[in-house]
């Protein structure tokens, strides 16, 4: 779920702008991504030292955060797993499990053949992508183990980090709070300054509780208006929209959670070149919509961030690839704040607090 390198630095432009208006096994990534990571890098630089220039004059609120690496862990050998049976399904290879061990996956594979197929295609996944390396260990017996390299393992914490560093931002500045400084601070923490804030409790309210993203039902045994003024359904509840705030009848339970959202980012429609949010699920998502979709042809289903409707489109035809988008009459910001909400709300676990305290102008961040 990493950020394109291009939207990270259009990302970092628009905060320089913004700025200005206040104070008036792996393989090696093509060359131009490595420029533009630099380009990102000097950005960056540019806006923590501006932050700490402020800092010096003005004091303010210094938060540092530390990252579940353990819930990353976690998703990436449950990622991992789902690939594996996806792989095995969709090429109609016999098999055992796949099963979670001792930080791995095991599947048994009969077939010689199957087993070769399985590599190829995790291989060719992993093509360009450090963070997808495994390391393939033939047990014996039919039995393969696949294990996430140490390289890979370090790049999905850097990825994570980078997606948590673009979550905060993002949050401050719905909050908001426009000038401040998040920069990762070693391998897994990340580091807040916000020039003149002397209560940092207002940035620890903010990421108190995870974003909530949901896929839930449209009940439409009554109209939310009805619903609305007298007694909604047994399982259902009346929700706002996120723009259009009209109400919404939805059922209490998620069919699908945020959790399974893998990536998500802005983009622009293909016929009308209205701004919308896509997304991608992983492997477990990936099945769990296409069997809601394919049994519920014709109904409506509410995406749900926060408790707020931001779509509630019709189920034309059953979606088996995994993906889709996002639109409402957003513009480009609104389809980039949602974009970023939703993949807050897959990050594995939460932030843990490790530090909040208040600078003393003049004291050195």
């Amino acid at each position: 779920m990493t950020t394109p390198p291009r939207d990270r630095i259009a990302r970092l432009f628009a905060a320089l702008v913004m700025i200005s208006m206040i104070t008036a096994s792996a393989i090696a990534l093509p060359r131009v991504v490595l420029a533009e990571d630099s380009q990102f890098d000097k950005m960056r630089a540019r806006i923590a030292a501006f932050v700490g220039d402020k800092m010096q004059k003005l004091g303010g609120s210094r938060v540092v955060y530390k990252v579940d690496t353990d819930g990353l862990l976690e998703n990436v050998v449950t990622d991992l797993r789902d690939d594996v049976y996806k792989i095995l399904r969709e090429g109609k290879i016999a098999f055992s499990g796949p099963a979670i061990r001792d930080g791995g996956v095991e599947v048994k594979i009969a077939d010689a053949k199957g087993r070769e197929e399985l590599k190829r295609k995790l291989a060719s996944a992993a093509e360009g992508l450090p963070s997808h390396a495994l390391t393939v260990t033939d047990g014996g017996d039919g039995l393969v183990r696949l294990t996430p390299t140490d390289a890979a393992s370090a790049a999905r914490l850097r990825e994570l980090v980078e997606d948590s560093v673009a979550m905060i931002e993002q949050r401050l500045r719905d909050a908001d709070i426009t000038l401040a400084s998040v920069q990762p601070d070693g391998t897994d923490r990340i580091r807040i300054f916000i020039p003149g804030m002397m209560e940092p409790e207002r940035v620890t309210a903010i990421f108190a509780t995870k974003v909530n993203v949901s896929f839930r039902m449209v009940d439409i045994s009554m109209s939310a208006e009805q619903a609305q003024s007298g007694t909604p359904p047994a399982g259902a509840e009346v929700l706002l929209g996120f723009k259009d705030k009209r109400p919404y009848l939805v059922a209490k339970d998620s069919a699908i959670d945020g959790d399974d959202i893998s990536y998500a980012g802005p983009g622009f429609a293909s016929g009308t070149k209205d701004p919308i949010a896509s997304f991608r699920f992983n492997g477990r998502g990936t099945r769990r919509f296409a069997h809601v979709t394919e049994e519920n042809i014709g109904k409506p289903f509410a995406i749900v961030l926060d408790g707020k409707v931001i779509s509630a489109p019709v189920i034309r035809e059953p979606i088996t690839g995994g993906s889709g988008q996002i639109s409402g009459n957003f513009t480009l910001e609104e389809a980039s704040s949602v974009a970023m909400l939703l993949r807050a709300g897959a990050l594995p676990g939460h932030l843990a607090l490790v530090e909040q305290q208040v600078l003393q102008p003049a004291a050195k961040p």
